[in-house]
């Protein structure tokens, strides 16, 4: 078992910067990557960034490229995502996901609202 719990989400105007962090539980050693996902009103959830653990690769969406940073320390079990230049439509749920093989265990989300 994995558990995830994302924090650092609130009340942002446009422009302005985030970090989310996701803390992780449990039976780490499995984790193959890690990732956050998020969730608009209507929308499906999509992939924001995505870390492997063996090797380090990281993706992005083309919509937060140069824009997001996605990152870890092992130390501390945690997993952030630093967002900056926030625009209206980086509104929604943002979800941390660990896959393990077989299976995505995912945290309960933290809100981003980005608005004036």
């Amino acid at each position: 078992q994995v558990q995830p719990v994302e924090s650092g989400g609130d009340l942002v105007q446009p422009g302005g910067s985030l970090r989310l962090s996701c803390v992780v539980s449990g039976s780490t050693f499995s984790i193959n990557a890690m990732g956050w996902y998020r969730q608009a009103p209507g929308n499906e959830r999509e992939l924001v960034a995505k870390i492997w653990i063996p090797d380090g690769t990281i993706t992005y969406a083309d919509s937060v490229k140069g824009r997001f940073t996605i990152s870890r320390d092992n130390a501390k079990n945690t997993v952030y995502l630093q967002m900056n230049s926030l625009k209206p439509e980086d509104t929604a749920v943002y979800y941390c996901n660990a896959h393990v093989p077989l299976r995505d265990y995912w945290g309960k989300g933290t809100s981003v609202t980005v608005s004036s």
